[in-house]
């Protein structure tokens, strides 16, 4: 009998079939976005500045889709350079994970690459360009991806960023260059007329005789902060009383950002896209690629009065300048402005944890989770205003938050700080291990990673091998150098990690800044004492000296990057790449070993430097190529006439160490000078010489003493040693810098410089060739 003749019961199977696979149909919607990379020019300070724009808008379009889906993306690429997208945070295969050269090659100016991947998970996550500096030129963007069934509650996407009017390699270059331009612009110089004024002189030689540089939170000054794109922008369509879901992703190239709201407290219930117990909090610091879904609620008002909107406000780390978005439409609820930091403070409290060695001794307090924030020292909101000139430190105060929100027409909410006399009878057992924990010391309640706990167990199989593995982060601002056990990527294997396994990694900081660690591909569960309900994430703040422990479980295949992603960081090299073992062949990389040397490029890049000093008695200057380990310098000293002579020197080389103070180095030496008839020159140690014109090779070391002092020792193939000591850069004020050196040759020199603008200033000058001089220096 053929049933399918009979007309109802194919009715039936019909009807049965699609209700079978309705699932199947539905986790197979395919949504697509076609995405067209441009040059634009932006406007963000009053001046037009090149930026890169993603369907003519920055941040790029916020993406959204819902579990189940199907992500098409096409991404067409009309740049005159390569671009590339990864996808923050996303479980995907491995091909479509956007790390240009190490899981698809770059995508090709003028051509058209497409990312198609399942949406096999929900929550707030982000994506950005991969490639070089694009980020910071505005290739970043949200991606919402949301469950089947959201609750019902109004959400608003919240891209952090920055914008900076200098290019992104400039950026990049003049960091490596230890350039003084962004900590002048930002206040943090630090000099020592400034530690004088404010009593701190003991503190701030101590600082440099342990060769270390002024305090600071960030690398890079910053002309504006954004949210969506603006530095303030108005959601009225609020109203006192709703509540709303902040969907917030720092796409900050390099700040860190806090975040407070002028209507009360926040509640945080999800972070990197992973839901947590609702978490009550006065204030948080989004570390640089995190996310945390927050909520918040539209206070109500007096009966009769005027309609009050409310700012969110994301200050920048370092204070500097902030941005805003009102919640509601009325007068303007300001939330409290964080006050400047106490940076003298920040630095005496560093100089008590850094050795002499450059690493750092937490004083057995063992720090985790970001629990202890050793920079609460310079919170003023905490720890009281700056003290006097002679006033003796006082002890942290506890502060009592008042919530002065009301109906009348002005209103702030502000911190009313007040000293609590229980502060004056004897300290707990637990004092020390409170000292830097702002919650134990204020009533001002600040979000840390042992306040997360998962919703879900996320217990990871008690039978799985275990692959532990440890980490020291480490690196110097002095020649901003980032690295994981002193390696950089291209110095470093691939770790090799199999199918199955349980990877756990503990990470310790013993850098003075702090660095968000993101894997790509994987949720890892941070062990912070919730048990079976550790939270999952992707990224971890790690501030200095802290030790943290995350895990996961090992199940995908290919090659995933591992890296901190302050952008600058990432690109100097301060990363791993996890390998799993007995990978297929990633059909997006036909010539690995090719790709491979161009993923290593971004660390060995060498960035140049020049500066020269145009004066009335000379020309000085030098010029420097320099990268992760290798310096290649010249100097010059030309004099206006023969008598006081032309000299250039050589030198190429390789610093050595943690802390890189060693760099052997080989050189070369020509000079010039018309000499008398009888005319001699000696050196200290009683050496000779009677030519006029001079060209030699020689070898040395040069070594950084305390003080910041550069030692330098030098034979020359003739057999006459040099033995020197120069100290350049002292910060006298915030633009004043002084040089000194001093030789074995009978030479020295002394100069002060003013700095004008960031590639000029103004010198005088001695030097005992050529003597006293005025000039114009110009530096790059």
């Amino acid at each position: 009998m053929d049933f399918y003749k009979i007309p109802y019961l194919k009715v039936i199977l019909t009807i049965l079939i699609l209700f079978l696979f309705s699932d199947l149909l539905y986790a197979q919607k395919i949504v697509r976005y076609d995405l067209y990379v441009k040059d634009t020019t932006v406007n963000f300070t009053g001046k037009p500045k090149r930026a890169i724009a993603v369907n003519g808008q920055i941040p790029m379009p916020t993406l959204t889709f819902t579990e189940g889906d199907t992500a098409e993306i096409y991404v067409h690429n009309e740049l005159d350079e390569e671009t590339s997208l990864h996808w923050h945070g996303l479980f995907l295969p491995n091909q479509y994970d956007g790390v240009p050269n190490l899981t698809q090659m770059p995508i090709k100016a003028h051509t058209t690459h497409l990312y198609r991947f399942a949406i096999i998970q929900s929550g707030t996550h982000w994506y950005h360009s991969h490639t070089q500096l694009q980020e910071q030129l505005g290739m970043y963007g949200a991606m919402i991806l949301n469950k089947k069934e959201e609750p019902l509650i109004p959400t608003v996407p919240i891209v952090l960023s920055e914008w900076t009017d200098i290019k992104p390699e400039n950026v990049h270059r003049m960091l490596h260059n230890a350039s003084d331009w962004f900590a002048i612009k930002k206040g943090t110089t630090q000099s020592y007329s400034e530690a004088i004024k404010q009593g701190y002189f003991k503190t701030k030689v101590t600082n440099e005789f342990k060769r270390m540089t002024a305090m600071d939170v960030s690398d890079v000054y910053y002309n504006q902060f954004l949210i969506n794109g603006k530095n303030e922008s108005q959601f009225s369509q609020f109203k006192p009383g709703d509540k709303v879901r902040l969907r917030i992703s720092n796409a900050g190239a390099s700040t860190y950002f806090w975040l407070t709201y002028a209507g009360g407290k926040m509640v945080v219930v999800a972070s990197d896209g992973n839901d947590v117990e609702p978490v009550e909090v006065d204030r948080l610091i989004i570390a640089v690629s995190e996310t945390y879904d927050v909520i918040v609620t539209i206070p109500q008002v007096a009966p009769g009065s005027q309609p009050i909107s409310f700012e969110f406000l994301a200050t920048s780390e370092d204070r500097t300048r902030s941005a805003s978005i009102f919640l509601g439409e009325g007068i303007k609820q300001l939330a409290a402005p964080l006050p400047k930091l106490k940076y003298f403070e920040g630095m005496k409290m560093m100089n008590g944890m850094m050795k002499m060695s450059g690493d750092l001794d937490d004083m057995g307090m063992n720090m985790s989770l970001n629990q202890m924030d050793m920079n609460l020292v310079m919170y003023p909101e905490i720890t009281g205003p700056l003290k006097g000139k002679n006033e003796k430190g006082r002890k942290l105060e506890k502060v009592d938050k008042q919530d002065k929100i009301t109906g009348q027409e002005k209103t702030t909410d502000r911190e009313s700080m007040k000293m609590d006399d229980k502060n004056n009878t004897a300290e707990s057992e637990h004092a020390d291990h409170n000292k830097y924990n702002s919650n134990a010391l204020s009533s001002i309640t600040t979000l840390n990673y042992a306040m997360l706990r998962s919703v879900k167990s996320t217990a990871l199989p008690q039978d799985a091998p275990v692959k532990e593995l440890r980490f020291v982060l480490t690196g110097n601002m002095n020649r901003y150098v980032w690295s994981m056990d002193n390696k950089v990527v291209s110095e470093s294997d691939k770790i090799l990690i199999a199918k199955g396994e349980v990877v756990r990694m503990i990470l310790y900081n013993n850098s003075m800044m702090r660095h968000p660690m993101h894997l790509h591909g994987h949720d890892f569960r941070l062990l912070n004492g919730q048990g079976e309900k550790a939270p999952m994430k992707n990224i971890i703040d790690i501030m200095p000296m802290e030790t943290d422990t995350l895990e996961f479980a090992a199940s995908e295949s290919g090659d995933w990057f591992f890296h901190c992603h302050i952008l600058y960081h990432m690109m100097s090299g301060m990363g791993r790449i996890f390998s799993y073992k007995n990978s297929p062949s990633n059909p997006e990389i036909p010539n690995p070993r090719l790709a491979q040397r161009k993923l290593f490029a971004d660390d060995r890049k060498f960035h140049f430097m020049a500066e020269n000093d145009i004066a009335t008695n000379g020309n000085d200057g030098e010029a420097m190529l320099q990268n992760t380990r290798w310096s290649i310098g010249s100097e010059w000293r030309l004099g206006y006439n023969e008598h006081h002579g032309y000299e250039v020197e050589t030198h190429v080389g390789r610093y050595i160490g943690k802390m890189q103070w060693l760099m052997p180095f080989i050189g070369f030496d020509w000079r010039y000078r018309k000499m008398g008839i009888d005319e001699v020159e000696s050196n200290l140690f009683g050496q000779v010489n009677t030519k006029d014109k001079r060209s030699i090779l020689s070898v040395g070391v040069n070594y950084t003493l305390p003080m910041l002092v550069i030692a330098q020792a030098e034979i020359f193939t003739d057999g006459i040693l040099r033995l020197q000591l120069e100290r350049m850069d002292i910060p006298v004020s915030k633009r004043f810098r002084m040089n000194l050196m001093v030789n074995t040759d009978k030479e020295y020199m002394a100069a002060l410089k003013y700095i004008f603008i960031k590639n000029a200033g103004i010198t005088a000058h001695y030097d005992s060739d050529m003597g006293f001089g005025l000039g114009l220096t110009l530096n790059y």
